[in-house]
């Protein structure tokens, strides 16, 4: 169906079904005009909020992290204050600009001759320490670990003499020429300027280490491990460990490359550490599959705990199968205990403890099946779109193309789904989901990047929402259209 859910009946699974949300804007930054061009190297391309979702940061495809912060009254106080002080709760969420910073610069790798661009593919805030904040930011080769504090503004405040009415030892003093003052005796004082600390404030970030040289592939996942000293990076073939504390050595503790390549038959596309147990891991690949690993069975996790896949029937099987089964994202819920996925076509819920199937599977665009041959003969069937899930587990939410990205309910035999696009009025492209779905395959397709989806809307290839980030306790929703950053709130 197009942009329906299907859960399935299991209801120890799946949360019960809650009320529909109702959306609107909060804000944007770096919102375009009409007919403005957008600078490649502007585009955002990754987003995070950090664990209280007090500071949110976005990376660029220009190597740049900009952090954000939240100003509205509720990043103080409790809700209980809140309702005591008269205060609404639901009222309009408010972020600021904070600073920025330029995180990677443009590489050569003389060995390989290959370039190494300074986009940023990921970022992952760290535990704060002593009021400054940590964040590690990755491009395709090279992570580097953050530190931004406020520090308090030192100005020259004055000169340790005046040199206007100075007198020394009683006797009148003379100028010299390099402002300073003489003696009677002949013997030069010093000019010096005093240093003061005003109760002004600047931001700095400093870049406290480099974790270089380990991956042989492009990095498309790192993530914090829950003891707040280790964090994992992953490349097409490995998943390496590492030691915040130490940048010179990481552990190989996931390799899938075969002795020889050409038996290569799948590639990692994302890692993930479990939320609170720091043994636990799960990656996906490019068959579809999502591999939960143990840390404390071997040094290197070449055997899965548990393998969560879900097959196609071989009457349903084409050419295009296997690349959109391809996973992009997965995210843990917050309680560990499901995974999301997203693959080209769907979201699925996964219940960890099993692996029989998903317990829930959303369709994002199904009125794109007929068009697949058309989608990769322009590349965009390879397009990574990223999910998320509400803190509460109640709602999950993807992009798609012509800048809108949708909002499903979790619960079991709810089919609620809510469409919104990247614009100040999010609702406007609402359409009721057409009863029946659409899964004819057709060669009588436009070799164009727009068209009409099933609900009559148009809909355009080359503008695509696949960076979005869930707000950690509220149902607030960031998400990236170019260089664009728009925020809703439900």
């Amino acid at each position: 169906m197009n942009g329906t859910a299907t859960p399935e009946p299991t209801e120890a699974s799946a949360p019960t079904p809650q009320p529909p949300l109702d959306w609107r804007f909060s804000q944007v930054f770096g919102e375009r005009g009409a007919g403005e061009d957008v600078q490649d190297v502007d585009i955002i391309s990754a987003i995070e909020f950090n664990k209280t979702g007090h500071h949110l940061a976005t990376g660029d495809r220009g190597g740049r992290v900009v952090l954000f912060e939240r100003t509205d009254a509720k990043d103080h106080v409790s809700r209980k204050e809140a309702e005591k002080a008269d205060y609404s709760i639901s009222r309009h969420p408010e972020f600021r600009y904070k600073t920025e910073f330029q995180s990677h610069e443009p590489e050569f790798d003389y060995l390989k001759s290959l370039e190494i661009e300074e986009k940023i593919n990921k970022i992952k805030w760290c535990q704060e320490t002593n009021g400054a904040s940590f964040l590690l930011s990755t491009n395709d080769k090279t992570i580097k670990f953050w530190k931004v504090q406020e520090k308090k503004v030192k100005k020259i405040c004055e000169m340790n003499m005046n040199t206007s009415n100075a007198h020394v030892n009683g006797g009148p003093s003379t100028h010299v020429p390099n402002g300073g003052i003489l003696k009677p005796g002949g013997l030069a004082l010093l000019r010096m300027p005093v240093v003061v600390t005003s109760q002004e404030t600047s931001l700095a970030a400093n870049c406290r280490r480099v974790y270089a040289h380990a991956h042989d592939y492009h990095i498309n996942s790192i993530s914090n491990n829950s003891d707040g000293e280790t964090f994992i990076s992953a490349d097409d073939l490995r998943i390496n460990l590492w030691n915040l504390e130490i940048s010179n050595q990481s552990f190989n503790i996931v390799d899938v490359k075969p002795t020889n390549m050409e038996d290569l038959t799948e590639v990692i596309t994302s890692a993930e550490f479990h939320p609170s147990h720091c043994n636990t891991l799960a990656y996906s690949s490019s068959k579809g599959s999502i591999r939960l690993v143990d840390l404390r069975q071997s040094a290197l996790c070449d055997t899965h705990s548990k393998l969560f896949e879900q097959h196609e029937s071989a009457g349903s099987r084409s050419f295009f199968t296997e690349i959109i089964a391809s996973i992009s994202d997965i995210k843990f819920s917050m309680d560990g205990r499901h995974i999301l996925s997203r693959d080209y076509m769907t979201l699925k819920l996964w219940d960890v403890n099993m692996d029989s199937g998903p317990v829930a599977t959303f369709q994002v665009h199904e009125y794109l099946r007929p068009k697949l041959c058309d989608l990769y003969e322009n590349d965009s069937i390879f397009d990574k779109f990223e999910c998320c899930q509400s803190g509460d587990g109640l709602r999950v939410a993807t992009g798609s193309y012509s800048n809108i990205f949708r909002v499903f309910n979790c619960g079991a035999g709810d089919s609620e789904v809510t469409t919104l696009e990247a614009t100040r009025n999010p609702t406007r492209r609402q359409a009721q989901n057409p009863a029946r779905p659409v899964r004819s395959m057709t060669r009588n397709v436009r070799r164009e990047n727009t068209g009409i989806d099933a609900n009559g809307n148009s809909y355009d290839l080359s503008t695509k929402l696949l960076h979005l980030a869930w707000h950690p306790a509220e149902n607030l929703i960031a998400c990236a259209a170019a260089n664009s950053l728009y925020m809703y709130y439900g």
